[in-house]
């Protein structure tokens, strides 16, 4: 399937306005910068709800390789896209007015229940629906954001269903030096193994055309953060997606995680992720890496790591301040914010 061409509405931002004003009740300041921002799951639902205080022409891309939970489900029953992040990603680009919370709300209600309801999103049935209507992923996308007034578009990053599968080793605690072949992606997150590297199947997946588009016609391009091996690498493993990225005139900031995640990246360091980011895509370089100052207890490492990307560190508070391991989106939004302006364009954006 593929998309139709679209124009996005300019989206309003910061300033508070009275009323739903198209779900957004925010008020234009001018040109702004074309932001593109990469990932899955709650890492990228962090990111947008961030990116879209401050600029109204957002889009995310997203993967498209989750096989759990009622994504999964769909997935097998219907042959179609996983929808769950996909909808994670439309519900944060919800405005914070009564309209947006609202329908964040019902896209991410989850019905209970002893039949074959349990479990699943209202947003993930609106979406297939959708795709089963109009036979067109971004049409129907589009058009889930137009009914929830987000304030952005969301892509998916590749036109079919993605396996991964990923070399690990140790993942049966009984060899832990043998190296096995994990299938699936929520068995990779789970995994109580090292991953040492990751592959989607099949091995040259089609990218969606509009997401290639973005990339190219974007001023940031925001990787991360997410799930290392299972939402952040995965877009590198689309090779049309990559070699936008490669060839983008935009600038590239990858935001690194909080903390490593149990399982897939535990006991990494900062710094170890970028290492396994360049090991994927190694032509691929960065201008920035954001990262939360608390959570890198080695600079001069993660400074080193940095350059051989060729990108500079920015470190600033981005940590929800109840001393959970989630990003605070109005913090986040700020070290965004100091980032276009400080590495940016000089002069009007655009």
């Amino acid at each position: 399937m593929t998309g139709r061409p679209f124009r996005m509405r300019r989206v309003r931002t910061l300033v508070p306005s009275r009323g739903r004003g198209g779900a957004g009740g925010r008020v234009n300041r001018g040109a702004q910068p074309k932001v593109v921002a990469l990932g899955g799951g709650h890492g990228l639902s962090a990111s947008l709800a961030a990116l879209r205080r401050i600029t109204g022409d957002l889009t995310a891309v997203v993967t498209v390789a989750d096989d759990g939970g009622s994504s999964g489900r769909l997935r097998d029953e219907l042959g179609v896209l996983p929808p769950g992040d996909l909808r994670k990603a439309l519900a944060a680009l919800c405005g914070d007015d009564d309209w947006g919370q609202t329908w964040a709300r019902v896209i991410k209600h989850r019905f209970e229940s002893g039949g074959e309801l349990h479990g699943h999103a209202v947003g993930n049935l609106l979406i297939v629906a959708l795709w089963e209507q109009l036979g067109d992923h971004v049409q129907a996308l589009d058009l889930v954001g137009k009914l929830l007034g987000a304030h952005g578009r969301v892509l998916p990053m590749s036109a079919v269903p993605l396996e991964l599968q990923a070399l690990v080793r140790g993942h049966d605690p009984a060899a832990p030096d043998a190296v096995t072949t994990v299938c699936g992606q929520a068995t990779v997150a789970l995994t109580p193994g090292e991953v040492q590297s990751v592959h989607v199947v099949p091995e040259d997946p089609p990218a969606v055309p509009e997401a290639v588009a973005a990339v190219l016609d974007a001023d940031w391009v925001v990787l991360g953060p997410g799930s290392w091996f299972s939402s952040v690498i995965p877009h590198l493993l689309v090779p049309e997606l990559l070699q936008a990225l490669q060839e983008t005139k935009a600038r590239r900031v990858l935001s690194l995680n909080l903390a490593p995640q149990p399982g897939e990246t535990d006991g990494f360091s900062p710094q170890r992720h970028l290492e396994v980011l360049a090991r994927h895509a190694p032509k691929l370089a960065l201008d920035v890496v954001l990262a939360d100052e608390a959570a890198v207890p080695d600079r001069e490492s993660l400074t080193d790591a940095a350059k051989r990307l060729g990108a500079t560190v920015e470190l600033a508070p981005v940590a929800s301040p109840d001393g959970c391991p989630t990003h605070d989106p109005e913090l986040l939004a700020a070290a965004y914010d100091r980032i276009f302006r400080m590495h940016g364009r000089i002069g009007p954006w655009r």
